[in-house]
């Protein structure tokens, strides 16, 4: 009896740490090829308009994708924030100040979560006739993008993966 109560109390913790390796594993992949578009989900503007530090790494590794050639577009998400600015503007601005052409920029400022980010980005990719997506995000983030993505999406839209650590 004891034996079957040891096991049945390690059940849970043999749960967790499954559910951890493979969110772990499955969001720190990249398969380094290219996409339409990066999509970049919104996050945390500070009370004085800057970027919080999770959202700047984010741009940082779009402005990484589309340096490379990687994406041709990028896709700015986010809502307003209780700070009082539109994530998707301030994102657009980063990218400007950061060099990037207005016309290869797409605001989107109702994604005010992630699964209004992936609706969004699915009609927005639909509409431009683009067919990979690579998410951009931290890692532990990227499973449920990918499961969204998958449970929205009836047009074949392949997802791809940037991992950020911070």
């Amino acid at each position: 009896m004891k034996n079957k109560l040891k096991y049945i109390l390690l059940l849970p913790f043999l749960w967790f740490f499954i559910h951890s390796a493979y969110i772990i594993a499955d969001g720190l992949i990249d398969r380094q090829g290219k996409a339409d578009l990066a999509v970049v989900l919104g996050n945390k503007v500070n009370e004085d308009g800057t970027l919080s530090d999770r959202l700047a790494a984010r741009m940082d590794q779009s402005i990484a994708l589309y340096a490379s050639g990687r994406v041709k577009k990028i896709l700015v998400s986010g809502g307003l924030g209780k700070e009082g600015y539109w994530e998707g503007d301030k994102m657009e601005e980063y990218l400007v100040k950061n060099h990037i052409p207005k016309k290869d920029i797409i605001v989107d400022n109702d994604g005010n979560n992630t699964e209004m980010t992936v609706k969004n980005t699915i009609r927005i990719s639909d509409s431009l006739h683009f067919k990979k997506v690579i998410s951009v995000s931290q890692y532990y983030h990227q499973t449920r993008i990918k499961k969204l993505f998958k449970k929205l999406s009836s047009m074949l839209l392949r997802v791809q993966v940037r991992n950020i650590l911070k």
